[in-house]
């Protein structure tokens, strides 16, 4: 059954090898991306969410989940590491305080440190030294993004979570 909630259709083909159909919406989701492969394919995709100030972590952590995603929180790279390793997330997303290379450098290293592999999308959410609204992929499926709001960082994911499963 296909239910408009707003935004942009995208038919998808799972590894069942059935068509269903994904709504990708660009402003506030009344079901997000996260729900529908959930309620699709009965899989809810696992976020490794790496932010080092608490109060910002929580409060990724509560978005991130109110939208149908599991999160594993993380506090800094030997964390993320050591819980990559256990629960292998389908994303890792990395805010990090220091110097912007320093930061990807990081969040390169969790996913090479967890033997994870490159198919996993890494990104690096608001670098200072790129524009507001901007996201470069810098290869090897590592990207960077500043968001102007919560909404544009969520469907981003939704996009890379969607293609690292194969679904698009």
């Amino acid at each position: 059954m296909r239910q408009r909630t707003g935004g942009v259709w995208l038919n998808v083909q799972t590894s069942r090898q059935r068509s269903i159909t994904v709504c990708a919406v660009v402003a506030v989701m009344q079901a997000s991306i996260a729900s529908l492969i959930e309620r699709e394919i009965g899989y809810s995709p696992l976020i490794l969410a790496v932010e080092d100030d608490e109060e910002t972590r929580d409060l990724l952590e509560r978005l991130l989940a109110s939208d149908g995603y599991r999160v594993e929180p993380a506090r800094n790279e030997d964390d993320a590491v050591s819980r990559a390793r256990r629960c292998c997330p389908d994303l890792i997303l990395v805010s990090l305080s220091g110097p912007p290379d320093a930061v990807v450098g990081a969040a390169v290293r969790i996913r090479r440190r967890a033997d994870m592999d490159v198919s996993v999308p890494v990104v690096v959410f608001s670098s200072p030294t790129i524009d507001e609204g901007a996201e470069i992929p810098l290869g090897r499926n590592v990207h960077v993004t500043r968001p102007d709001n919560f909404d544009q960082l969520r469907a981003f994911i939704g996009r890379l979570i969607l293609i690292s499963l194969g679904l698009v």
